[in-house]
């Protein structure tokens, strides 16, 4: 089994990561001056609480700042809130982000796993509505889906948030990747109406700052988020990751500009992509997940193939619910894309 994340670029010799999905804009210059005026603040502590970041962000959102808790990335709020909730039973469709199992196994509880299904793009329907039961006490959501990158119905949502707060069963739903969609998705203004529902955002992937390490989650829970905050480290988000955030949460038209390329750019991938016969399944994040079905009879899997000529994609045989064959590629700048299917042509003809 290959890495459990992307990005694994230290010890190979790689030219195109496709392995990683963040911004293929790279990050906005207001953002990276920001980060650079920051290090000459690295010899005083950053804000305990983040308020400064934590008023503005609310303001842009639309939510009360007092609903915000900013993390060193979501992974550490994905953790905090598995300590912080002690759930018994936790429930996780898959496939999906790895990070949620790693923060579930953290804890005491049972992990338990929904599989979705291959003949239904991967996608959960309303049979999962009856793997909700009373002794789920935490579930997993994440929308849109990583690896598939498919988004679910808004009135789908809706349904199992209404079941979960009858059988009080916290929902957390992950978005960091929902600035790529259009809009309409997300449910972050969901938060005010059910103290069961948290929603997790980043700044990494839509900023293209994953080296900073910042992220924040929403909820009206009172006493959730009581809990959660002193699972969380003192000084747990930098001077630099709070000057980053304040920097980033003022590019409006940026993000606009993203889902516009994101679009045009993933249209393009997944249209020459099953033009070589590969199996794409259709997404609205910055990334596309595909199945080489004639991988494995070659013998030079497409991954090891694209490895060799530097080219580094997301091997997806680890995701739980996937197998060998499934591989997940980023969304990048048009030349690079091009890049990367001549080399996969190369493959298909070898």
């Amino acid at each position: 089994m290959k890495q459990i994340h992307g990005g694994d670029i230290y010890d190979k010799q790689i030219q195109l990561d496709f392995s990683v999905n963040i911004n293929p804009l790279g990050i906005p210059e207001k953002v990276q001056d920001a980060l650079e005026n920051a290090v000459r603040k690295c010899m005083q502590y950053p804000q305990p609480d983040a308020r400064m970041l934590q008023e503005q962000t609310g303001r842009m959102l639309g939510v009360p700042f007092k609903n915000l808790i900013f993390g060193n990335g979501a992974s550490e709020l994905f953790m905090a809130l598995v300590h912080a909730l002690k759930p018994k039973k936790t429930l996780i469709p898959v496939p999906s982000f790895y990070g949620y199992e790693h923060a579930a196994l953290a804890g005491e509880g049972k992990l338990v796993f929904y599989e979705t299904k291959k003949e239904e793009q991967f996608i959960l329907t309303v049979d999962f509505l009856k793997a909700l039961d009373a002794d789920i006490d935490l579930l997993f959501l994440a929308n849109p889906n990583n690896p598939t990158g498919s988004l679910l119905d808004r009135e789908f949502l809706m349904k199992i948030l209404d079941i979960c707060r009858e059988k009080e069963i916290v929902v957390v739903v992950d978005e960091c990747f929902i600035d790529f969609c259009d809009v309409g998705y997300s449910l972050l203004h969901e938060t005010e109406s059910y103290k069961n529902l948290i929603v997790v955002r980043a700044f990494t992937k839509i900023f293209s700052i994953p080296g900073v390490r910042l992220g924040y989650l929403v909820c009206c829970n009172e006493n959730i988020l009581l809990e959660i905050q002193r699972h969380l480290p003192e000084w747990n988000t930098s001077v630099v990751a709070q000057a980053a955030g304040i920097a980033c949460i003022k590019e409006t038209d940026f993000i606009k500009e993203t889902r516009v390329y994101v679009k045009k750019e993933r249209q393009f991938l997944e249209t020459e992509l099953r033009k070589a016969g590969f199996t794409v399944y259709s997404g609205q994040a910055d990334f596309i997940l595909m199945y080489d079905d004639k991988s494995l009879d070659k013998g030079n899997p497409l991954y090891d193939y694209l490895l060799q000529r530097g080219i580094l994609i997301r091997d997806c045989q680890n995701f739980r619910g996937l197998s060998e064959g499934y591989y997940r590629i980023a969304v990048k700048k048009h030349d690079e894309n091009v890049s990367l299917l001549r080399v996969i042509q190369e493959y298909k003809n070898s």
